[in-house]
């Protein structure tokens, strides 16, 4: 997920770069939702992985 975070951010700079707004500004907006969809569920992992403690 963290992979794909970063492709739309470089699609976004790119875009930019190239003075495409719109396209940068689609894919600086889908590189943020998908960079704290990522964090929430690591957040989520780390707490699951705490509560449900080692196994043998």
């Amino acid at each position: 997920m963290l992979g794909w975070a970063i492709t739309f951010l470089v699609i976004a700079l790119v875009a930019a770069l190239f003075g495409f707004g719109g396209i940068a500004s689609a894919s600086a907006g889908i590189a943020q939702i998908l960079f704290f969809v990522f964090i929430a569920l690591f957040v989520i992992a780390l707490v699951a992985r705490a509560v449900r403690g080692r196994t043998p």
